[in-house]
């Protein structure tokens, strides 16, 4: 089917036909791709391991994908207590690759469960896009869209652009004041951080014993929980010592994302850094609220 040419037509028109519907069956399938984001402690990884869990029990063979988790490589986490193995994902995995490896192995693959998707560089995003295109496979990604600075991860923008799905995570996080909680706050010294260094170190400890144990990602806040408990009762949050990798936000979105790779102390400086998800009001004005933190918010110490 063709488009009529007419001296008329509107150059500005930018529907193409399309085929009658006893045709369309003649169309390529093609997957889809779901982007569901959030801030901090919305249940996103929860989410995931969720639809692998129903998608699994359907019959679907799927594979598990997470760059830097908060309790460390090669796995998906979740706070309810859920874990699962998962591949992890660097700058450098060609995603591609990792399907093709999988069928290679016997594996058939109909979906990819892809976690803390922010990290994901554009290129990844765009490899998703080809396998949900090409090979038909679906891919559902969770994670934060923006950073402490509320500027988009360069991985999530390419999400927003290329995802045929946008679906914000329905569990609601709230701001001190009430209101829905969008903005995941840096804070140092309770002041709201507006500019820094954007690749931040964690390393989680047991405060009980002074152990040290999990490396913690800072960038989404997903180190430790800041709990009302002491720190010799059972139930106390770990807390976390911090390092600042020497990374400037004047360097573009190249290094937006913040990770909890290991860096040598000789590189970094300590600091003690903690995140706190705040509404787009108190955010922007900086206000922590009458009691800062408060119960549940998220600190590396």
């Amino acid at each position: 089917m063709t488009a009529l040419e007419s001296p008329g037509a509107d150059p500005t028109d930018a529907l193409s036909p399309v085929p009658a519907w006893g045709s369309r069956r003649e169309v390529p399938n093609v997957g889809k791709i779901k982007f569901s984001y959030g801030p901090m402690d919305c249940g996103k990884s929860t989410l995931a391991l969720q639809i692998d869990h129903n998608l699994a029990r359907q019959g679907r063979q799927g594979l598990l994908l997470v760059s830097n988790d908060r309790a460390g490589p090669g796995q998906i986490t979740s706070r309810i207590g859920i874990t699962r193995e998962a591949l992890e994902l660097d700058a450098g995995t060609d995603l591609r690759s990792v399907v093709r490896q999988a069928w290679e192995q016997g594996t058939h693959v109909d979906y990819l469960i892809v976690d803390e998707a922010q990290f994901l560089s554009p290129v990844q995003v765009e490899q998703l896009g080809e396998l949900a295109d090409e090979a038909t496979i679906d891919v559902y990604c969770f994670g934060i869209a923006t950073d402490f600075r509320s500027r988009l991860f360069p991985g999530a923008r390419r999400l927003f652009e290329l995802a045929d799905e946008l679906q914000p995570v329905q569990v609601e996080v709230l701001c001190w004041c009430g209101l829905p909680g969008r903005f995941n706050a840096r804070v140092c010294g309770d002041e709201v951080q507006r500019t820094g260094d954007t690749v931040i170190v964690a390393d989680t400890a047991d405060v009980a014993d002074d152990a040290q144990s999990d490396a913690g990602t800072a960038g989404d806040g997903h180190a430790a929980d800041a709990g009302s408990a002491a720190p010799n009762e059972p139930g106390a949050p770990p807390t976390v010592s911090v390092v600042a990798a020497h990374t400037s936000d004047d360097d573009g979105d190249a290094s937006i994302a913040e990770v909890n790779r290991a860096t040598p102390p000789s590189q970094t400086d300590s600091t003690t850094v903690r995140y706190q998800v705040l509404c787009r009001r108190h955010y922007r004005l900086g206000d922590l609220g009458p009691a800062g933190s408060g119960h549940g918010q998220l600190r590396l110490t």
